[in-house]
């Protein structure tokens, strides 16, 4: 019996870790960033202090990371685990092999059963109850085959990415810094340049440092809403925010009126009917940073809000 409880209690642990590092609230401490390439984009100063001149600065890092994805030969070993199965998505066309995750127990005490989807760049665990609704379906070798090599060429040799991280004298301004995240990062750069401070995200640099109208690029507004932190407020009081629906996050457009919504479609919103209420969703592939670039430009930004990961 003990032996079981110790077992349960090792599960529910490692489902809560998992939890938090989806939701990029796990704290391990100051992490060491490694990537390809590593160079600092801008940098800008947020405080001085008025004895020492020590200063207060935020730096935006481009980041090249090598992408490694899981090969077709290592998706087909796993699914020799008799509680594997081939999966392609009968909507996106892309291929998964579905394995047993741990399950989680809710705030009410009910136990969600789980699985993972292990896919050429992802790994999500996701409820079993929703899998019917994601249009994940089994499939054939031959089709999952297809659909996983499609994905792979497809796959850029790199993916670029930006990190803002505060560094310098962080004391005074302290209170200013978001409290749903300690991340700590050290890195250096390919200059050789050595750097060490608070991770932010892209909207919390755009509001440290604004002076009127808040600025944010759209590739940085698309990462920073995905990311589940940001709302963005824009003219005619719309709001674009992170939303899950059966199972999946999606950007939600809010705050419409009836004559805003063929303007919008046509810029490749894509319209929904939930719970018997139209909805329109950005899209969050390939497509969705330039979609919600004329969005932004249609209805510029009023003010970024922040709220806690989702």
């Amino acid at each position: 019996m003990q032996n079981t409880l110790f077992g349960v209690f090792d599960d529910l642990l490692r489902t809560r870790i998992e939890g938090a590092i989806a939701s990029g609230t796990y704290d391990v401490g100051v992490e060491t960033v490694t990537a390809e390439s590593l160079k600092v984009a801008d940098r800008r100063t947020l405080y001085v202090h008025p004895g020492s001149g020590a200063e207060t600065q935020v730096f935006t890092i481009s980041r090249r990371d090598r992408n490694r994805p899981f090969t077709l030969a290592e998706a087909l070993d796993v699914a020799n685990d008799p509680r594997a199965r081939l999966l392609v998505n009968a909507q996106s066309g892309r291929a998964a092999v579905q394995v047993p995750a741990p399950s989680l127990m809710l705030d009410d005490g009910e136990v969600e059963r789980r699985v993972r989807l292990l896919r050429p760049m992802e790994r999500p665990a996701i409820p079993l109850s929703a899998m019917a609704q994601i249009h994940w379906r089994a499939a054939d070798r031959a089709d999952f085959v297809r659909a996983w090599e499609a994905e792979i060429a497809a796959l850029p040799e790199f993916t670029d990415s930006s990190l803002h991280i505060v560094t310098g004298l962080l004391l005074p301004i302290w209170r200013r810094l978001p409290n749903d995240s300690m991340r700590v990062y050290r890195l250096q750069t390919d200059d050789g340049e050595r750097i060490i401070g608070r991770v932010v995200s892209p909207a919390w640099v755009a509001q440290a440092v604004e002076s009127e109208a808040p600025v944010l690029e759209p590739g940085d507004a698309f990462v920073a809403v995905l990311d589940g932190r940001t709302i963005l407020q824009l003219h005619d009081g719309l709001d674009v925010r992170r939303t899950k629906v059966m199972g999946d996050f999606r950007i939600e457009v809010s705050g419409f009126s009836d004559g805003m919504v063929d303007q919008l479609k046509a810029m490749g919103l894509i319209s929904e009917i939930i719970a018997w209420k139209l909805g329109l969703f950005v899209p969050v592939g390939a497509d969705g940073p330039a979609i919600l670039s004329a969005l932004l430009q249609r209805y510029p930004l009023v003010r970024i809000a922040e709220r806690s990961a989702a």
